[in-house]
């Protein structure tokens, strides 16, 4: 991060201690202080106890030095919960008040300023977690989103914005950011260029983007973020949150109106402003050292000999001491960095075949199907606007389905959502997930309500709705029923459900009665 942003937000922490203190002294509400704090990257945890920091990591990327400054601040302040987010951050967890302030001023200090981390700001830019190293990628899209990352920061102060404004980069036709449906998101190309999206978004009322432009040269990128900035600050809803968000811009301008007020935008701008940026591409000079690895955690990257070795813990939950560990593990591996996912997990890239060996070994103690690879928010223990628990319904489900000891595949990867908020994308899911309350005859019970058949894939996006409610203690009987079904017929889930969807059905019947 540059220095001078250091320089003008440190001033800001004073305001914030204060508030922090008069909220703890019961002297403004959980929504007063809520509304504040959110603009530092941190909330007060439910009850009101405890505290939560998001840290901004540009493109999901920690380097050696950042890894080493997180480890040992959950050494010193003895943090006790890590977790992997959705929008590639990292967020410490049951942090004291007393504690926090230090420990924003010395995170902002390392490079990792949390400011506009959460309420009505441009939030963490991301990024394809394998650009640069990724075989087939279109071009490297993260030193464009590290630029992008830079420039927003200008306006956390200087603007005010309706709601949140996520901004994304995608390589590949993969879409792992979903930058065809975020509120602006730049997709790669085969010729080397961009084209641009915006006003999609998940949640209430989900669409994907519209496609703005097409062919943009990456250099002239910021010009596009500052249309955007403008077209939502003019045209956003500042009177009803319920709809502020930039996909709602659809539905108050049309989409053909949309694209005319961003186009207008986007030509006065530039006309008028001096926006363009020159990058350095992501260069790997390290070579293989002969040793051949292969394993479903082993990507192999576009740099000959190299590799990427893949881990997700369970959940997003990070014990704070592997992160002391995977640091002494990459501390003298040339190159080695690590790449946070948008599911919840990273990558050690860079690793000659040695290395990824050691790597595989180090973390063996996580997701080991892609079912395990299963994404969660937080929940409702935790967030304050949380319905369901997110975390202890993932926890039962791969509990059940580890006893049945199923193949590989049997059942795919699920996304559970606490609330409407989506923060687990369980709208793009194969099979999602969403907080509820199911009436029943013997009173209301925590219930999920079911998603099926979304997919993320750049040209087959789809975005599906919520169906039945199943009670939360039935979710992990209907996945293990599935599974067995599946099993029967000697197959996996992505081909079973091409022929079983009128059984599929029926299973969701069955639970959801």
């Amino acid at each position: 991060m540059e220095k001078d942003f250091l320089e003008e937000f440190l001033p800001d922490l004073d305001e914030f201690k204060q508030k922090t203190m008069a909220f703890h002294n019961k002297e403004i509400t959980v929504a007063q202080y809520k509304g504040f704090s959110g603009g530092y990257g941190s909330y007060a945890q439910r009850g009101g106890e405890k505290h939560m920091l998001r840290l901004r990591l540009a493109g999901g990327q920690v380097t050696k030095e950042k890894l080493k400054f997180i480890a040992d601040l959950c050494e010193k302040y003895k943090i006790d919960m890590v977790k992997l987010t959705t929008c590639q951050s990292i967020q410490l967890h049951n942090l004291e008040a007393k504690d926090l302030c230090d420990m924003i001023e010395s995170v902002w200090r390392a490079g990792m300023i949390s400011r506009g981390g959460g309420g009505d700001f441009p939030r963490n830019v991301m990024a394809s977690p394998l650009s640069g190293v990724q075989s087939g990628e279109n071009f490297d899209v993260l030193p464009y989103a590290k630029e992008t990352a830079s420039y927003l920061m200008n306006f956390i102060k200087a603007v005010k914005f309706p709601r949140k404004l996520k901004v994304c980069f995608s390589n590949s036709p993969l879409n792992e950011t979903h930058a065809t449906f975020r509120d602006m998101g730049f997709v790669a190309r085969e010729d080397g260029m961009f084209d641009v999206y915006i006003a999609g978004g998940l949640g209430n009322k989900h669409k994907l983007g519209v496609k703005v432009s097409e062919n943009v040269n990456p250099q002239n990128i910021l010009y596009y973020v500052k249309a955007m900035v403008d077209t939502f600050v003019e045209n956003g809803n500042y009177t009803n949150r319920a709809q502020s968000r930039t996909r709602f811009l659809q539905d108050t301008l049309g989409i053909d109106g949309l694209k005319r007020v961003y186009l207008d935008k986007l030509e006065d701008i530039l006309a008028n402003e001096e926006l363009d940026i020159s990058v350095k591409p992501y260069v790997v000079n390290k070579k293989g050292d002969g040793v051949k690895v292969s394993d479903k955690r082993i990507i192999s990257q576009k740099q000959e000999g190299l590799y990427a070795v893949f881990y997700q813990p369970v959940g997003g939950k990070l014990a704070p001491d592997k992160l002391k560990e995977l640091y002494n593990a990459i501390c003298d591996m040339e190159d080695v960095e690590i790449r946070l996912t948008p599911e919840e997990g990273m990558y050690i890239i860079n690793c000659n075949g040695s290395e990824a060996k050691k790597l595989l070994d180090i973390t063996d103690d996580g997701a080991s199907t892609i079912f395990e690879t299963s994404v969660a928010c937080i929940g409702n223990s935790i967030c304050q606007v949380g319905v369901g628990n997110s975390q202890e319904l993932l926890k039962l489900c791969v509990d059940a389905v580890r006893k049945e000891n199923f193949a590989d595949g049997v059942l795919p990867q699920i996304h559970i959502s606490g609330c409407p908020s989506s923060c687990a994308a369980q709208q793009i899911a194969k099979i999602g997930f969403r907080g509820a309350i199911k009436q029943t005859p013997d009173g209301p019970k925590p219930a999920f309500a079911i998603y099926t058949d979304g997919c993320p894939y750049q040209g087959k996006e789809k975005l599906s709705d919520f169906g039945k409610s199943i009670i939360v203690e039935d979710i992990p009987r209907f996945l293990v029923e599935l599974g067995k079904e599946i099993s029967a017929q000697n197959t996996v889930y992505d081909e079973w459900i091409v022929d079983n969807q009128p059984k599929f059905n029926e299973l969701i019947e069955k639970y959801s009665a």
